[in-house]
């Protein structure tokens, strides 16, 4: 799994990281959208490399900010793959913020070392949970836009169908596919926890435990299947499928984020 690294080599790379994805945020409006590009994706390619070189760090660490910082790189690794379908696709402020604050935010917190019991593969457990965090903060990001375009159009003089840089279909359908992909993440993630928890954490975790991620977990993933079986059966869409989609994603936060930001920072404890 992708862990945060506290190390002089992973504390520089952090930094830069931050300062690439600081100056794309600052001057967006200034440099044009070619060198913006340029300079989002070698923050990306930093964002990367900071990742895979706490990956290769011993002890392994995980907690709630790696978990952002990993899911902020996905989101900015969607972008770059729909940026060159869409390049109108206008969020590249926005997702450098992101991408700083999150990165900043894994520096000053790495999380705790892994269960020195915990499975071999407690990690591919731990990447499908954060890679479901990564698809669903993809169509919250979408939704967010199609808010944004829908707004843009009531303002409008002549009303555009690409106020957001896509045509508001295209968002709708590819934020439904997000969270169509996320779900199927969500629910592997919770089978396995369900089915060999014992396997993936050791022996002293036996069977369902029932605590704030666990629960927070499902509801999250309830909300989820009802704005799926809504769509399909009784075509929500607009306003009440973004609402549905929100709470979802927010009880998905504090699932894991908020479970281990309560047991990292307010109660200073460690364990994953």
């Amino acid at each position: 799994m992708i862990l945060a690294s506290p190390s002089p080599i992973g504390l520089a790379l952090g930094l830069a990281t931050a300062a690439l994805y600081g100056a794309t945020a600052a001057g967006a409006d200034r440099m044009g959208r070619q060198n913006t590009q340029l300079l989002l994706a070698l923050a990306w390619l930093l964002h990367g490399a900071t990742l895979c070189w706490a990956l290769a760090a011993a002890p392994v660490k995980f907690g709630f900010a790696p978990a952002l910082s990993v899911t902020a790189w996905l989101v900015l690794t969607v972008y770059a793959v729909e940026s060159r379908l869409y390049p109108r696709l206008t969020v590249r402020r926005a997702l450098a913020v992101l991408g700083a604050a999150a990165v900043l935010l894994a520096l000053i917190f790495p999380g705790a070392p892994l269960p020195h019991t915990a499975s071999p593969w407690l990690p591919m457990h731990l990447a499908l949970g954060i890679a479901s965090y990564g698809l669903f903060a993809a169509a919250v990001v979408h939704a967010w836009l199609l808010t944004r375009a829908e707004r843009q159009i009531r303002l409008a003089v002549e009303p555009s169908t690409e106020a957001a840089g896509v045509p508001l279909l295209t968002l709708e359908r590819l934020t439904f596919r997000f969270v169509t992909a996320g779900f199927v993440l969500l629910s592997a993630t919770l089978l396995a926890g369900l089915l060999f928890s014992e396997q993936l954490y050791g022996p002293s975790v036996r069977g369902w435990k029932w605590d704030h991620k666990t629960v927070f977990s499902v509801l999250a993933w309830v909300s989820f299947a009802v704005l799926l079986i809504g769509r399909a059966r009784f075509g929500w869409r607009g306003r009440t499928a973004k609402r549905v989609l929100y709470v979802g994603a927010g009880l998905l936060l504090l699932a894991y984020v908020g479970s281990r930001f309560v047991i990292e920072v307010i109660l200073n404890r460690g364990g994953a």
